[in-house]
């Protein structure tokens, strides 16, 4: 059961051990507090584009009430005079809070500029479990160009390794059209992504490849295998420039042609010949040697 203040009767307000408390160990210990939700806006340029099905967080928070505090900051340029805290890491749980029918939420106020808290939600955003491959690449990307992140320091940050980081920032280098249909696909492996854009020789095959990940369930293994087999290292080695050999029947000279292509019809060989007979007249008319 739950009275409107957020919380419900009986239970104290919690805050797990979560990312943000490293975070906010830089400022005065922060202490929770009930704030009304009419006084709360979300960020506009919070890295989030989509909230996500809110109607199981919404049912929970009208059980359970809000268990973990938002984080939010004080703002003085909010359109709405009521407004006076725009909200740093927690749009989802204001949000639900506001669908269970809430007046008030529980908050922790960071004494943030907006850069920082930009920096703090993209750090959030990414530890999230239902990023897409190309949304986490993003926001590693983010954190470089934005706020000046080494690779070191996003894996420190977010928990992962540095070479899954560089990896993963590679996804960035696909054309956008491949992009597109990966997405399309819901490709979320990263590895298999990356192994298809290592086999695919152009855009055209990288396309054919994710189409066949997607209807067929390739593996990174499956692409691998396709990458090393007989028949593609044949389809892909170089081909050989054609070359003519000709010995004269009494032995007294050799002619050798190599050609630029692998296939040559028997009218490009004569044109060629001509086509030498001809600088050889033309260099004896104007009294010119060739040798």
């Amino acid at each position: 059961m739950s009275d409107k203040r957020g919380l419900p009767m009986r239970v104290k307000m919690r805050h797990d051990q979560h990312f943000v408390d490293e975070l906010t160990r830089r400022h005065d210990d922060p202490v929770g507090r009930m704030a009304p939700l009419a006084s709360i806006e979300p960020d506009p340029d919070q890295p989030r584009s989509t909230m996500g099905e809110l109607d199981g967080l919404a049912a929970s928070i009208q059980q359970k009430g809000v268990l973990e505090p938002i984080l939010v900051r004080q703002v003085d340029d909010s359109e709405d005079p009521r407004v006076r805290l725009r909200i740093v890491s927690g749009e989802r749980r204001y949000r639900a809070a506001l669908a269970a029918g809430l007046f008030e939420i529980p908050v922790i106020e960071l004494e943030v500029d907006a850069d920082e808290a930009l920096e703090i939600a993209l750090i959030e955003n990414l530890q999230r479990k239902d990023l897409t491959p190309f949304e986490e690449a993003e926001g590693y990307r983010a954190l470089a160009d934005r706020h000046g992140y080494t690779h070191e320091r996003i894996a420190e940050t977010v928990g992962r390794s540095r070479t899954l980081v560089t990896e993963t920032l590679r996804l960035l280098e696909l054309p956008p059209r491949a992009r597109g249909v990966a997405e399309a696909l819901g490709l979320a492996s990263k590895s298999l992504l990356l192994e298809i854009a290592k086999a695919a020789r152009d855009e055209d095959e990288l396309i054919h490849l994710l189409e066949r990940a997607g209807a067929e369930g390739l593996t990174r293994d499956d692409v691998r295998r396709q990458k090393t087999s007989p028949r593609r290292q044949k389809s892909t080695a170089r081909a050989q420039p054609f070359v003519f050999n000709f010995k004269a029947p009494d032995k007294t000279f050799n002619l050798s042609l190599r050609f630029r292509k692998s296939e040559v019809e028997r009218q490009d060989l004569i044109s060629a010949l001509e086509q030498i007979l001809r600088q050889i007249r033309e260099a004896e008319d104007e009294n010119e040697t060739l040798f």
